[in-house]
Formats: C-alpha cells, sequence, structure tokens
C-alpha cells in the first residue's frame, strides 16, 4: 500500500519546543517530504522510478553520491519514513567497526520483531574496507536498509562487494534559484524558521545568498540566519549585512577528491585545445581552492611536455622558469607566472608527437625483450672486443656525404627499421617533417626498400 506523502509529527512538548529553538535553522527546516525538497528533479521527479519505490515504501539500500548539503541526509530520513522503518545514524568520521557492530545488533533485534531500520551512514567513504564488509550480511539479510552517504566518486571508494549490493543514486549540487525557494520558505515559516521576526530582504539580496551557498542548502541557510541576527527582529538584511556575512566564505573544492582530479583534468584539457581562456579559469578556481601551487607547475610542466612537445621547445624552458619563479616568489607575485605559461601554452602550437613515439619505442621493448646490439655500433675499446666483432663495419656519419650513413642500421637485426616519429606539420615540427620525410626515403632507397618502405 502506498504511503502518504505528507508525514504525521506528534505535536512537541514545551520542552521539546525550547531544544529546538536551540537547533541550526538548517536543522529545524529540514524538509518533511518529498514535496519539500528543494533541487534533485532529475532524482525525485514525479513519477520517477526513485520516488515511486521510496512513496511506495519498497525501498532499496543505496548509496547517495553528492555534494554538501544536497539532500543525502534528508533523502536518507525520508526514506526511513515513508518505509515506517526506524532510522539510525552514524558517521564514519566520528564511530569505529565497535559501535558499527552494536548498532548492527540493535538492528538485528529490532528485525526479529517485525521492524525494519535504515541505517544511514555519513561519509561512508572513510570506513576501510573491513568496516565496509561489516555490513554485507545484514543487507543481504535485510536486517537494515543501508543508505551510504558520499562526496567521493564511490567507484573508487567504495569496494565491489558494498557496491554490489547498492544502487547507486547521483544527486546533484542545488542550484541558486532552487536555494533561493529554501530561503524563502524559512523566512516565511513561523513554526521552524525566521517567520516570527518578520524581517524585510529583497530578492536580489536572497539571490546573492544563495549564490554564495554555492550549491550547498544547509550553508545558504546558516547564512541567512547569521544575517538575521545581525538584522534583528524586524529589521532589514541589507547588501552591507551580507558582505559581513559572506566576507570569507569559500568555493567548494577537496584537495585529492574527485572535484581536485576533475578540475585539473579540465586544466589540462582546455590547454590541448588551445582555449587560454578556459586555462586561466580553471587555474584561478585551483588556486582559489587552495590547491599546492607546486602541483600545478608540475602538471603544467607535463602539459608543456606531452601536448606542446617538440612544435614548440621552447614551452618546456618557460614552464620550468614559470616553476621556478614561483618557488622565489611565492604568492600572489608567483600565480602570475603560472597563469602566463598557463596562457602560453593554450595558445602555441601542439604536438603529441614525441609522446606518442616513445610510447611506442617502450611498447617494442617490452614486447621484444632484450635483443642483442648490432655489431656493427658496438663499442670496442678492447683488441679482444676488435677481434670479435664489434665497431666491425660501422660508418662514422661526419665522413659519409651529406653528414649521414644512409645505409647504416641503429636497431637490432631481428627487429629491422622501425618509425616511431611522426612529426604533425604544426610549429617548429613542421620543419622536422620536412627534413625526416626526406631523411627516411633516402635512407629506404639506400637499403633498396624504395622510395615507399
Amino acid at each position: 500500500m502506498a504511503r502518504s506523502k505528507t508525514p504525521a509529527f506528534d505535536e512537541p512538548d514545551l520542552l521539546q519546543v525550547d531544544r529546538d529553538a536551540l537547533r541550526p535553522l538548517a536543522e529545524r527546516m529540514r524538509p518533511r517530504t518529498l514535496d519539500d525538497m528543494v533541487g534533485q528533479r532529475r532524482l525525485l521527479a514525479p513519477g520517477s522510478a526513485v520516488r515511486r519505490a521510496i512513496e511506495s515504501g519498497r525501498v532499496h539500500s543505496m548509496i547517495l553520491w553528492g555534494p554538501p548539503g544536497c539532500g543525502k541526509t534528508t533523502l536518507a530520513q525520508l526514506l526511513a519514513h515513508y518505509a515506517e522503518a526506524d532510522f539510525r545514524s552514524v558517521s564514519a568520521v566520528l564511530v569505529g567497526l565497535p559501535e558499527v557492530r552494536q548498532v548492527l545488533a540493535e538492528a538485528g533485534h529490532r528485525f526479529a520483531e517485525g521492524r525494519r531500520t535504515v541505517l544511514f551512514v555519513d561519509e561512508v567513504h572513510r570506513f576501510n574496507k573491513a568496516q565496509q564488509d561489516a555490513f554485507l550480511p545484514h543487507i543481504e539479510r535485510g536486517t537494515i536498509l543501508f543508505v551510504g552517504a558520499t562526496t567521493e566518486n564511490p567507484s573508487f571508494e567504495l569496494n565491489s562487494a558494498l557496491l554490489s549490493r547498492c544502487r547507486v543514486h547521483v544527486m546533484d549540487a542545488v542550484s541558486p534559484e532552487d536555494i533561493v525557494v529554501a530561503l524563502q520558505r524559512a523566512l516565511e515559516d513561523v513554526e521552524r524558521g525566521l517567520g516570527d521576526r518578520h524581517l524585510h530582504v529583497a530578492p536580489e539580496q536572497l539571490l546573492l545568498i544563495a549564490k554564495a551557498a554555492d550549491g550547498d542548502v544547509r550553508r545558504g541557510l546558516t547564512f541567512l540566519e547569521i544575517a538575521a541576527e545581525l538584522a534583528g527582529e524586524g529589521g532589514t538584511i541589507t547588501e552591507a549585512t551580507l558582505e559581513q556575512v559572506l566576507a570569507d566564505r569559500t568555493r567548494r573544492f577537496d584537495k585529492g577528491g574527485d572535484q581536485f582530479y576533475d578540475q585539473i583534468s579540465a586544466l589540462h584539457k582546455s590547454v590541448r585545445s588551445s582555449n587560454p581562456d578556459a586555462a586561466l579559469y580553471w587555474l584561478a578556481r585551483m588556486l582559489d581552492g587552495g590547491v599546492d601551487p607546486g602541483y600545478l607547475a608540475r602538471r603544467l610542466t607535463r602539459m608543456a611536455v606531452e601536448d606542446i612537445g617538440l612544435a614548440d621547445p621552447r614551452a618546456l624552458q618557460m614552464s620550468v622558469d614559470a616553476w621556478d619563479t614561483y618557488d622565489r616568489l611565492g604568492s600572489p607575485e608567483g600565480d602570475l607566472a603560472l597563469a602566463q605559461v598557463a596562457i602560453y601554452l593554450a595558445t602555441t602550437a601542439k604536438s603529441n608527437a614525441a609522446y606518442v613515439a616513445f610510447n611506442q619505442a617502450r611498447d617494442d621493448v617490452r614486447t621484444l625483450g632484450t635483443l642483442d646490439v648490432p655489431l656493427h655500433i658496438r663499442n670496442a675499446p678492447t683488441k679482444l672486443m676488435k677481434q670479435l666483432g664489434y665497431g666491425k663495419g660501422y660508418q662514422y656519419d661526419h665522413d659519409a656525404a651529406g653528414g649521414i650513413a644512409l645505409d647504416q642500421t641503429g636497431f637490432p637485426d631481428a627487429m629491422g627499421e622501425r618509425v616511431y616519429y611522426e612529426p604533425t606539420e604544426r610549429g617548429l615540427e613542421g620543419r622536422f617533417k620536412e627534413k625526416l620525410d626526406a631523411l627516411r626515403a633516402a635512407r629506404s632507397k639506400a637499403r633498396g626498400e624504395g622510395h615507399d618502405a
């Protein structure tokens, strides 16, 4: 039977009212129904599979993957309500395996009495493999409905056994427009929100708070609560008020998490796509988020080697110079050196020909094993080596016509000639290509292979 969309809440006693007044606004305004949730239109749209399952009480164990403040905890609580199950919450930051086992044992007792338990595990990615494995038999038996919340990619942070028993649902950062809806509700709600304070705030100020929340509803409500305290009862939340509240806000960034790798990927690919404006944006985002500038200098140097290569050899030297400049100046002056090299790398000619060529040569080394160095290019410092044929037949290129012994190979006999390096026509490599094409054709002809070999 489908459950009602509107949960029934008992009338709170006076002591409970006092306790509620002490709770943060974000906690007091936590949605009581799916309709109260803001954002997550894709996941919780009317008629969607997830929404139908929750509203009918036929829920499954799941992993909720999304940024802070997008509603993971709220959704878990609503899931427990609609399923008429007990809700228990643990944080992987605060508890260890003994505490987890105790919670699981209590869930087992409730299960024996015919009651289900929704076990919400916040920051589940912080549990190690053994701790994650502790949930498996309880999920399989149905003792618990497991809901894990994580801000990190489950594919990397959770073991495959746990993932195989749960469905992963991706939750999105909440848009500023949706956060405004949550802020407006808090301003109007007399019972749980700020409605009894009769505050005045212009729509543009609410939008400013929502944008500063950076996709985090809880953060937006916290900003609003602080601003309300500064404005006082019946007061107005002005731009000047918000300047105080929002002065030191930070953007979402995690050093070493998904956002970190997504943003460095965006920087690298913007450089590769010759888009200096996008490259500058991602560089500024990462510096703003507190990334180690030395790491950015190293990655920019890698881009110079991997994506610019011999199309513009100056790029490598500029990258190293920018790295050295940052080491000497630090921030903020050194940041400009990194910005300049990012612009240069994005703007100059690109080639990964050397990168591809080296990988092909390395593949041959791994595949073909330890092949002998041809006798004619072996070193022969002793009489015995000369008697054994070391260096025999070697042609000194400087004495050959044109300075190159065209019919002399540098590869092991068992390999034959190989062509790894295929220069592009971009930048300096265009000149390399012209020269190497002619030289390779001449070598092929000298070996009697014809121009097309």
